[in-house]
């Protein structure tokens, strides 16, 4: 096509990729150039795990592929920075730039600055406005009001104005601990092309067949999870163990996240399987919940809180991440060798393990908020800005002193004992808190409520704990083998 032709440059981020929405929703190869920049501040800035550049690189390059094939202009640019990907496109090409709304608030003021027209981000189900709007009228962030209200205004797992099954909420029925011995359907996995080979090559990285880089690979992941894992999600959603790194969980967070999936294809899909009978509500309604409800809720959460927000420290927590978090042989402790160990393997795992063992400990040992929450952007595969900073600050380390959740997600090495199999085999035992052989969860736990008692003590959620303190008649042990156990995590000998 001739340039003079050519109506606008879309730029297309690396997690726009999804030809009906964003910008390439009314794209016409006959007007419009695409604009895709790899730069290298994107692979190179900080300490990306090779997997998720693996995933997103390759993931962007057949996408660019694939707007080839229907006959658009493509412009794909490797560059320092992304508006030095831009400026090189616009000196071949001299046209206004259109993007839908990028997804961070450093790439959003980034854009703007350099004049790029942006059209509404359509690749979640709530319109920023709208949940600026429901925020706005709050006394109180409750997620699980938010959710009542998505699942009215979209109407899904309804009857009438009543929730479908007479509950709006089925976590009582999701809490399995795992089965013993247990072995699910097989994953997934997908085979690699020319694409995939190169980029595996420039990055110096083997992958792993875990991820798909394309559509039709997102597609195939979508129907597996729905065929095969969707039935059994619900109850064992909270279950870790040794014996299955995935259980039953969907994979799909990665697909949402990079457009390759849009998540009304996902609820789609997963409400028509309940419709046809193929899962338990409490299946149905557990997974829903968390696109619909929590998903949107942390988007909506990261645009109304700030850019700010990122930088709360509310309880004042200091210390330097723990070397077990970067290397698995730098602890005894099973638990967070077996997480570590698969984050290493496949930049992934499951929300409990990243909510109840990584971000636990670091709440308990008192972590530096922004140092963890760099090293979860780093290591995930679909740790995006938005993703990471309401979840790390607000639920995970509850760094910003209840504005997101009514209680710090603190536990002891009883829930872990509860909820997985890690525990027989450890050095450590869950039942004790003071000794040699005390679980370092259990014993760091009691000293976090003493450490910050008298703030906790006027949250109506967590008075009873601080005031189990009064019954622990082994307090002044306790609090000197706490000592111990953070000075031993720092040197990576516990």
């Amino acid at each position: 096509m001739p340039r003079e032709q050519m109506k606008r440059i879309l730029y297309i981020p690396f997690d726009h990729l999804h030809r009906n929405y964003g910008s390439l929703k009314d794209a016409d190869p006959n007007n419009d150039v695409i604009a895709l920049v790899e730069s290298a501040r994107m692979t190179t800035g900080r300490n990306w795990h090779k997997e998720r550049l693996f995933f997103l690189i390759s993931s962007a390059r057949h996408f660019a592929q694939s707007l080839q094939q229907e006959g658009f202009t493509v412009e794909y640019v490797k560059a320092p920075t992304t508006i030095d990907g831009l400026n090189t496109i616009t000196t071949k090409h001299n046209l206004p730039i259109t993007c839908a709304e990028p997804s961070s608030f450093t790439q959003y003021q980034q854009l703007k600055d350099h004049g790029v027209t942006f059209v509404d981000n359509d690749f979640f189900l709530t319109p920023r406005p709208l949940f600026h709007q429901w925020a706005s009228e709050q006394k109180s962030y409750l997620m699980e009001n938010f959710y009542r209200k998505q699942r009215t205004r979209l109407n899904i797992l309804m009857e009438g104005k009543d929730p479908v099954g007479g509950s709006w909420n089925f976590d009582k029925e999701n809490r399995l601990p795992p089965p013993k011995k247990y072995e699910g359907p097989a994953y997934l996995e997908h085979k690699r092309d020319e694409i995939d080979n190169q980029v595996a090559q420039e990055l110096g990285h083997t992958p792993t067949t875990t991820w798909a880089t394309t559509r039709k690979g997102a597609l195939a992941q979508l129907k597996n999870f729905i065929d095969n894992h969707f039935a059994e999600f619900g109850p064992l959603e909270d279950a870790m163990t040794t014996d299955n790194w995935a259980l039953h969980h969907s994979l799909l967070s990665p697909y949402i996240n990079n457009g390759l999936l849009h998540p009304s294809e996902v609820i789609h899909a997963a409400v028509k399987a309940f419709n046809t009978g193929k899962v338990p509500i409490e299946s149905a309604e557990g997974f829903i919940r968390q696109v619909i409800g929590w998903r949107e809720y942390v988007n909506g959460m990261y645009w109304f809180l700030g850019p700010d927000y990122r930088n709360n420290n509310q309880l004042q927590a200091t210390t330097n991440l723990l070397p077990l978090f970067t290397d698995p042989d730098k602890t005894q402790m099973n638990c967070m060798k077996q997480t570590v160990t698969d984050i290493n393997n496949r930049a992934w795992v499951h929300h409990i393990p990243r909510l109840m063992l990584l971000s636990n400990l670091a709440l308990i040992t008192g972590t530096n908020p922004q140092q963890f929450l760099d090293w979860m952007r780093e290591v995930f595969i679909d740790a995006s800005e938005w993703v990471m900073v309401p979840n790390v600050i607000g639920m995970g380390v509850h760094a910003d002193g209840g504005q997101m959740m009514t209680k710090p997600y603190a536990a002891g090495g009883a829930y872990i004992s509860r909820m997985s199999n890690y525990c027989k085999p450890c050095a450590y035992n869950p039942k004790l808190r003071t000794g040699e052989t005390a679980c370092p969860f259990t014993t760091l736990y009691w000293d976090f409520l003493d450490r910050h008692k008298e703030t906790f003590a006027k949250n109506h959620r967590m008075s009873q704990q601080v005031f189990g303190l009064n019954r622990l008649s082994d307090l002044p042990e306790l609090k000197e083998r706490a000592q111990e156990v953070l000075e031993g995590l720092q040197k990576g000998k516990i």
